[in-house]
């Protein structure tokens, strides 16, 4: 990052949260690097380099921070639908740097070969993947160490690294400190019962209460629940060695701090990484809000109030779960697409102890919905579902199980609507919602949304596209601001 050092200095002496994990600095004359709200002295601007990423920081020789803790810096988030090769990449191995197998398997899957991949990389970042996985898995264990009362071993082990003495030896020679002595310099979050505590920051504003409410709204029974500001959910995720792994989470706010507490089973932790992705992808903590604002503020001379600044965009845990519940919720209201799923989990899903009130059962799988003997049989057996839903929710099992469509890192939102528009029962309308909340995708806009016109009436659905294309590449934004208009 050189040729703009005198903006990226006064971004860094501003210590405005908008820079966060936008950048890191490296300070020469300690050998440190820093998250630009750091709040240590402020070092000479002639000792400071500038870092896009944390590996690509650490590759220059700069040891994290203690007190700024660049491991909890947020992240960033692609704009374009068919992001490069590369950052689909970093994002693989970010969701699964506690239990990768082979950078060969990530390349085959990104249909390039390791080489070729290799060279997208270094070209993006400045750092090879082996060396972008290594930094994330040493900031997931300093997180882990100076956050919980994890042992040692739990921590290694968690973080993606095959043996405590290659930990030991790692954590040693790129940050010049045992994992122990980093240990008794933290102040772990105090446990709670089988979970561990970790906080997942964000870039303010944050509107806590609005996304609450919309995912209270959207809750299946038995499976999600919304009360006393938090939000809680059972978990059901697979290892790299495909085992299936069953817990709980449970996410509060914290203010103060500008960032989510997540309180996560400790039954997860072989699967912490995934866990740690998917709740950061449902609740938009890569979102930047000083660049939604720059368009949609203009939302305001349509109507005052109409744009909230940190109104953030939902996404999802489980792409499979969304999309059954998206389905289902086409022809009824949304208390009776509620009402279903939650009797789709009880009747088909895994039982989970959670000691959490409400929360019993884990959403089917999509192979545990294909291995029903019933399940071309009306209803899949669960009462009030039409045939033409159960036919829905297995042939999007089919789908997911077999590959037909993809909600993951390598995902193109464009393509993957026109094959969801194949399956039966989907619509335009289904799949722009699904590729918002499951692909995160920025720009998605259900325009034939019935509150998207009521938002904007007396307009008509070809005035309402014309108007949200100055609102791109937002327009997903753009829609959950309209939809929560209809609650003032």
């Amino acid at each position: 990052m050189k040729g703009n050092e005198k903006a990226w200095y006064a971004a860094f002496k501003s210590k405005d949260a908008r820079f966060d994990g936008h950048f890191f600095v490296g300070v020469v004359s300690t050998g440190i690097y820093c998250r630009p709200i750091c709040r240590a002295k402020l070092p000479r601007p002639g000792n400071c380099t500038y870092y896009a990423t944390a590996a690509e920081a650490e590759r220059a020789g700069f040891r994290p921070c203690l007190q700024c803790r660049p491991e909890l810096a947020p992240g960033t988030a692609p704009v374009d639908a068919a992001s490069s090769l590369a950052r689909r990449a970093a994002n693989f191995l970010e969701e699964n740097c506690g239990d990768m197998e082979s950078l060969e398997e990530l390349a085959a899957h990104l249909g390039c070969t390791g080489r070729h991949l290799r060279r997208a990389f270094a070209a993006e970042f400045n750092v090879s993947p082996i060396q972008y996985l290594q930094t994330l898995r040493l900031l997931l264990a300093k997180n882990l160490l100076t956050s919980t009362r994890l042992s040692v071993l739990d921590v290694a082990m968690s973080a993606g690294f095959g043996s405590l003495r290659r930990f030991n030896e790692l954590f040693k020679k790129e940050y010049r400190l045992s994992p122990a002595a980093l240990r008794k310099l933290g102040k772990g979050e105090e446990e709670e019962g089988s979970g561990i505590t970790l906080t997942l920051p964000y870039r303010p504003p944050y509107q806590w209460e609005k996304l609450l409410d919309f995912l209270a709204l959207r809750a299946i029974p038995s499976v999600e629940a919304v009360g006393s500001g938090e939000y809680g959910r059972t978990v059901r995720l697979a290892t790299g060695r495909h085992k299936d792994v069953y817990g709980w989470i449970r996410v509060g706010h914290r203010p103060v701090k500008n960032a989510l507490v997540v309180v996560i089973a400790r039954s997860l932790l072989p699967v912490l990484s995934q866990v740690l992705a998917r709740v950061r992808h449902l609740f938009d903590l890569y979102g930047d809000p000083a660049a939604v604002d720059e368009t949609l503020a203009s939302m305001n001379r349509l109507s005052p109030g109409l744009y909230v600044p940190g109104t953030r965009l939902p996404g999802c845990f489980d792409p499979y779960e969304l999309a059954v519940r998206t389905v289902l919720g086409q022809r009824v209201s949304m208390k009776a697409a509620n009402t279903l799923a939650g009797r789709l989990a009880r009747g088909l899903g895994e039982p989970v102890r959670t000691g959490m009130e409400g929360l019993t059962h884990v959403f089917p799988a999509p192979g545990r919905v294909l291995s029903l003997k019933s399940r071309e049989s009306a209803g899949l057996g669960i009462s009030g579902m039409t045939e033409a839903g159960s036919r829905a929710v297995v042939e999007l099992a089919r789908a997911f199980e077999e590959g037909a469509i993809d909600f993951s890192f390598r995902a193109d939102p464009e393509a993957e609507m026109k094959r969801l528009m194949k399956l039966p029962g989907i619509g335009a309308w289904t799949a722009q919602y699904i590729a918002m909340r499951a692909l995160g995708w920025t720009d998605a806009f259900p325009s034939a949304d019935q509150g998207i016109g009521r938002a904007l009436a007396p307009r008509t659905q070809k005035e309402i596209l014309a108007l949200a294309e100055s609102w791109r590449p937002w327009r997903g934004y753009a829609a959950v601001n309209l939809w929560n208009s209809l609650k003032k």
